[in-house]
């Protein structure tokens, strides 16, 4: 039975963010309408089957071609897929991504953050330069209309450029996008953030039901910064867009998004460590370069010299030959002295734990079979027998191959069966005891 209501959240290749790690407030906001799952095996089109939306979040390893045409094709049949990068692109966390992306117009930059990543001018509310505070980065006006902050008394005919502040958001530790047709950028960098007006969440939509929305920042949606200025509500548009078809995008705007073309810059940093000499640019040659010699430099003459001693005499000073002055040195560094008391050598941080759920944590097994069955209908029977045997402890127990539904039932069953067996033998044995003689 396929589930169509499912989040896979990919954890095969070492994301930077996976449901357990940095995106605890994402998940809850996804569990309120949808099933989440973590997929840590190879991608493949079993493994797909069923599945709504498929995330990854700042992979750090190489997708197969095998992997990347699953993908490819789970995009052409009606599947959507969210991915978001950092910093750096692909260079910086050695993946392959864009292979897949370029095919629908979108690719994530690499380079140096120096001039690859947005950089907030002013420092406003965050203080670091990586962390850019955007606040007229909207390119389609559907996406502010979407999440409830269309600014009022704006129509078609005023000027688009108003819409554009309607939203706010944090954009952390990110890159930029190149984006073309049939792809669509939605937000941008804005005019206070360097690179100026680039795009960094683009969306596409294939012929059929396929979508993609690519965000260059993986940081963006964290527990650190989903909560910073509006940025909880452009994840909800990504999202519905996503996963239902309640928001069409503006086509004037889409056709012609505030954008500049992207610039290459030298990376300033580098150059500052190289300095070279500066040579001035003089006069050609002549010919004749001997009248370039000046041998005046090498001349000695001695026609100053009864006026220099000349002034023994005005000064009072002994006519003498100079005697030479026996020099003091200090010493550079205190004489070294015994330790009276050990060194005392800073200790390491504490390391940061991780937040989990204690509902799900402590809870009793009665407790989350109710909370389970509550959750689930009728159409989600495999997801239920799957979800009840990983409660119940018995899906560690089988094979990786034989974990779904059939062979969960089957275990159980033989288990109560084998139960049934010896309570017969018992009973019979303690029957034979009492028989008199």
């Amino acid at each position: 039975m396929e589930q169509h209501n499912t989040v896979v959240f990919n954890a095969s290749k070492r994301e930077c963010f996976t449901t357990s790690s940095g995106y605890k407030s994402m998940q809850k906001h996804i569990r309120t309408q949808w099933k989440i799952q973590s997929m840590k095996e190879e991608l493949s089109s079993d493994k797909l089957k069923g599945v709504k939306l498929w995330i990854t979040a700042g992979p750090r390893e190489k997708f197969t071609a095998s992997e990347l045409e699953v993908l490819k094709h789970y995009l052409d049949n009606e599947g959507t897929v969210l991915v978001m990068l950092g910093e750096g692109g692909e260079k910086k966390f050695d993946t392959n991504i864009n292979f897949l992306l370029e095919e629908f117009g979108i690719m994530v930059n690499n380079g140096a953050y120096e001039y690859n990543v947005p950089h907030h001018c002013w420092y406003y509310k965050y203080y670091h330069p990586k962390e850019a505070l955007v606040s007229d980065g909207v390119l389609n006006r559907e996406i502010s209309r979407a999440a409830g902050k269309s600014l009022s008394g704006i129509t078609e005919d005023d000027n688009v450029g108003n819409n554009t502040q309607a939203l706010s958001f944090v954009y952390p530790y990110g890159a930029t996008l190149n984006v073309i047709k049939p792809a669509v950028a939605v937000l941008s960098t804005g005019s206070i953030c360097f690179p100026l007006h680039r795009p960094v969440v683009a969306f596409y939509q294939g012929k059929e039901t396929g979508k993609l929305v690519v965000v260059g920042s993986c940081h963006m949606f964290s527990d650190q910064f989903i909560d910073k200025e509006e940025n909880s509500k452009i994840l909800g548009v990504v999202l519905q867009w996503l996963m239902t078809d309640t928001i069409q995008l503006n086509l004037i705007d889409a056709e012609d998004p505030e954008i500049t073309d992207y610039t290459m810059l030298p990376h300033i940093g580098c150059l500052s460590e190289q300095l070279t000499q500066y040579f001035q640019e003089g006069d050609e040659n002549p010919r004749d370069f001997t009248s370039l010699l000046d041998v005046s430099f090498f001349s000695l003459s001695t026609d100053t010299l009864p006026q220099v001693l000349s002034v023994y005499k005005h000064l009072n000073v002994k006519d003498e030959p100079l005697q030479l002055i026996a020099p003091q040195f200090e010493s550079p560094l205190p004489q070294l002295q015994p330790a009276v008391f050990p060194p005392i050598l800073s200790d390491l941080s504490p390391p940061t734990l991780d937040l989990f759920d204690l509902d799900e944590a402590f809870s009793s097994e009665k407790v989350r079979l109710a909370q389970l069955t509550n959750k689930c209908t009728d159409d989600d029977l495999e997801f239920y027998i799957r979800k009840c045997g990983e409660i119940l402890g018995v899906t560690p127990k089988l094979d990786k191959d034989q974990r779904d539904a059939k062979h969960i039932l089957e275990h159980i069953f033989f288990q109560l069966a084998e139960f049934k067996k010896l309570n017969q033998e018992h009973d019979a044995n303690s029957e034979a005891r009492f028989i008199p003689s």
